[in-house]
């Protein structure tokens, strides 16, 4: 495990801004905690704003039941306590009532997350633990049995969700990829069939590897700073408006012939900072770094289309929708969306996993984005600004047509008014 250097207050409080930013939680909902190694428990507040959220607000509860701070603990202290005694592993708590989670506790149901094998990986064992009064013993004790049984991620019925991790950002991403599932199964439910992963399928995903030999680069250029700037900008930008989550996706653009950067493996992605990203060259990585698990997808495509200068790999909700369902994406809807699109490709499941270079032959100059079945998408673009443009109208696309089905048939633009397009936008 990485050392922790940030104190809990900080964590539980920049945790918190950024769910409450997310839209995951309301101002009065949910709660967070962090067990230290002392036993105290660190913990958000009862009756305090979550989206005005100070360090100052955080209580620390001894283990001998005194507390420390300006505010009373959550009224749902119990049931944290309950879990930390049922699982000594767990050092962090994230409680809250993300939408989508919400709409499964409501239903009865826990989502399924062999949707996706970065899903599958990251929730861990998943549970449901029957109603209880919020901040009850029995609450506590429903929720403490889920966790006994080794369940890592558990929708609490009629009420929300609670997920246990090593540490409080290892417990947010569990909680971020839970209900990214759970939407994402809401969104592919109105498409049609939602479509689950094997366990052929998601071992081929969990068993790939990349082994770059690694290189100690030159000192850097100021083309390969401006990269660099640009990607975490946009990477940054990418996960508050949705379109990247913290544990899934890779984003890069090219340097030169055959010289990258690109996001590494295993990092939060809108934490990213200049120095994190990884330079590889001619095959090499940058020494100290591990550059993405797609890394030599990503390679595969520079080496084949020359005009492509940047490449994303993301997980936005509603075109990823469209990768668990059989139904065709179809960007014939709006001008902007063919012109910017044009023909978006579907690729078989696992075919970006594979070392061979064949996905690159899933996209071109006259297809710059394909659906990845069971693994969101793929953009490529001349530059990481045009990249991420083509990524939004993605998504935007995407949204729209699955929400034009609540308000009737879907109408595509016919080859009259499509050849009209590419004439006066010199569409190839």
């Amino acid at each position: 495990m990485t050392r922790q250097l940030t104190h809990p207050r900080d964590q539980i409080m920049q945790t918190m801004d950024r769910i409450y930013r997310y839209r995951m939680t309301t101002t009065s909902g949910g709660n967070l905690s962090i067990r230290d190694d002392s036993g105290d428990v660190w913990i958000s507040p009862a009756r305090v704003d979550k989206g005005n959220l100070t360090r100052n607000d955080i209580v620390c509860v001894k283990p001998d039941g005194s507390v420390e701070g300006p505010h009373p603990p959550s009224s749902e202290f119990p049931f944290h306590k309950a879990i930390y005694e049922a699982r000594p592993d767990l050092r962090s708590i994230v409680h809250a009532h993300p939408v989508a989670l919400v709409a499964f506790s409501i239903c009865g149901k826990t989502p399924d997350t062999r949707l996706f094998h970065q899903a599958h990986s990251v929730c861990g064992k998943t549970g449901f633990a029957p109603y209880g009064l919020p901040g009850s013993e029995q609450l506590g004790s429903n929720i403490a049995e889920s966790f006994a049984a080794a369940c890592d991620s558990v929708i609490l019925e009629n009420h929300g969700v609670v997920v246990g991790g090593e540490s409080l950002p290892h417990a947010f991403e569990r909680f971020e990829a839970f209900e990214f599932a759970a939407k994402t199964i809401i969104k592919g439910t109105q498409l049609g069939a939602v479509r689950y992963l094997t366990d052929e399928q998601l071992a081929e995903a969990h068993s790939r590897s990349v082994a770059l030999k690694s290189v100690e680069p030159n000192a850097a250029t100021t083309d390969e700073m401006e990269l660099r700037r640009q990607l975490c900008e946009f990477i940054r930008r990418g996960c508050r408006q949705r379109l990247l989550i913290s544990t899934e996706g890779s984003f890069s653009a090219r340097l030169g012939d055959d010289s990258f950067v690109i996001t590494p493996t295993q990092r939060d992605r809108e934490r990213l900072g200049v120095d994190d990203l990884v330079l590889v060259q001619n095959g090499q990585r940058e020494a100290g770094k591990k550059a993405s698990r797609a890394v030599l997808a990503h390679r595969a495509i520079y080496q084949k289309h020359p005009h492509v200068n940047a490449i994303a790999f993301a997980h936005p909700v509603n075109a990823t929708a469209f990768s668990v369902t059989d139904s065709v994406f179809d960007a014939r809807t709006i001008p902007e969306s063919y012109v910017f699109l044009r023909d978006v490709q579907r690729v078989p499941y696992g075919v970006q996993y594979r070392n061979d270079g064949s996905i690159a032959d899933s996209v071109s100059a006259a297809s710059p984005a394909a659906i990845l079945e069971n693994d969101g998408v793929l953009v490529t673009g001349s530059s990481v600004l045009d990249t991420f443009d083509r990524l939004e109208v993605l998504e935007s696309t995407a949204e729209a047509v699955i929400n034009a089905r609540a308000v009737g048939d879907v109408s595509v633009m016919s080859d009259g008014v499509i050849n009209e397009l590419r004439d006066a936008f010199g569409l190839n």
